[in-house]
């Protein structure tokens, strides 16, 4: 089964905000400035939204730990 570029994309988007709000939780606890820790989830939430993206496509072009669907009965 393959999946679709749209399906890939909304996993992205979903994925980016939960990674993102970690991401600005680690910048504020390090930093102890929220408007710093802000503009580093905000530039991060961009770049790797496109990041996985990619990955995401490559890793659907590969074969590796994929079975091919199989069916349970014949016409």
């Amino acid at each position: 089964m393959i999946e679709k570029r749209t399906r890939s994309i909304v996993k992205g988007f979903s994925w980016r905000v939960f990674a993102t709000l970690d991401t600005i939780l680690i910048s504020w606890l390090i930093t102890n400035q929220l408007k710093f820790a802000l503009s580093i989830g905000g530039i991060e939430v961009i770049t790797k939204i496109f990041l996985y993206y990619f990955h995401e496509r490559t890793w659907n072009k590969i074969k590796f730990g994929r079975k091919g669907a199989t069916l349970e009965y014949n016409i």
